[in-house]
């Protein structure tokens, strides 16, 4: 079979495309015939290996020392067809049509995969193609637990930072779910997409700055981890929350000052892999309460040429990357 491998860390151009031996389920694990993935930013970050302190040391040792362990292949989000069973699968069977992620195995950058049947794993919703399909799991799954997390509701109104991301944009859509009044904050360029998800407001970041007007929130979720931290606060309702995706260690430290002297919150945990967000998210979109943003396609030979799309911070929602198929894989 055809992967993309991470022969070092550095630049995209350490990503090769190379032959592999096609893999063979064990009792509890399905084949799948992998048709989309994607090219997210955590896949570039363990590629060049500019990990937050927090899990430099566990990273470092799991994917490899000196250089990437074995053929260490990336890709976190997958859509595709389970291609042959093991003996002992209950989920699943052969010929279905499946979406999720492999989680911290990575892997999703080849033709195919093995997975044990409990991972984050579920039918693929109907109505969706493979490539659209591919873009939701980790976006979704994150979006989710930290709009559950602020327990946002009818009527509040929620502000989302970095709204134009795999995070932010199945964000703003959850949180229009719920019954909140949007605000979504991005770049000049993703102002149409942001309002075309359902955003009551867009604020472009690059010409005003969210925290100087008037406007306060019951919810600020930032994504990146780029909005001001006290200014933030301000821009807070009294009991409101704070919720940041990707903390720095000073971030944690902040928050957990501010959650005890204050009567405001500040949410900075990680979120969980749950195969039952999954199937939530699979229900919302049959019911067409979520859609899928997906600004660029490349084959799978040109990971690379993703990856550096993808760094340049332009993207607007997600990046697929599409796995071709012949006879003879």
């Amino acid at each position: 079979m055809k992967a993309i491998v991470l022969t070092k860390y550095g630049s995209p151009d350490v990503l090769k495309l190379k032959e592999l031996e096609k893999p063979t389920p064990k009792d509890n694990e399905i084949l799948i015939k992998i048709y989309a993935t994607t090219a997210t930013g955590g896949d570039c970050e363990i590629r060049k290996f500019k990990i937050p302190i927090l899990f430099w040391l566990f990273l470092r040792i799991y994917v490899g020392i000196i250089k990437p362990r074995g053929n260490f292949i990336l890709g976190q989000e997958l859509a595709g067809e389970i291609e042959a069973v093991g003996k002992n699968v209950k989920r699943f069977k052969q010929g279905d049509s499946i979406f999720g992620t492999p989680g911290m195995g990575f892997g999703a950058y080849a033709q195919y995969i093995c997975l044990p049947e409990n991972r984050m794993l579920a039918l693929k919703p109907a109505n969706m193609t493979y490539e659209q399909a591919a873009v939701i799991p980790m976006g979704g799954y994150n979006a989710l637990h930290f709009l559950r997390k602020a327990n946002i509701q009818s009527g509040q109104k929620a502000l989302i930072y970095g709204a134009s991301g795999s995070i932010g944009t199945i964000a703003v859509q959850l949180a229009k779910y719920f019954g909140a009044e949007v605000t979504g904050v991005c770049s000049t360029t993703n102002l149409e997409l942001v309002k075309s998800l359902g955003a009551d407001k867009v604020i472009d970041y690059t010409k005003e700055d969210f925290t100087q007007s008037d406007e306060i929130y019951d919810v600020i979720f930032d994504v990146p981890g780029k909005s001001p931290f006290s200014g933030s606060l301000s821009s807070l309702k009294k009991n409101g929350l704070y919720v940041l995706a990707n903390p720095s260690l000073l971030d944690i430290i902040r928050g957990l000052w501010t959650s005890i002297t204050s009567s405001k919150k500040v949410i900075t945990e990680f979120a969980s892999e749950k195969i039952e967000d999954l199937v939530f998210l699979k229900e919302l979109i049959e019911k067409g309460k979520i859609k899928s943003a997906i600004d660029r396609r490349y084959p799978l030979e040109q990971t690379a040429e993703a990856h550096r799309y993808v760094e340049n911070g332009h993207k607007k929602g997600n990046v697929v990357i599409t796995v071709e198929h012949d006879n003879k894989t």
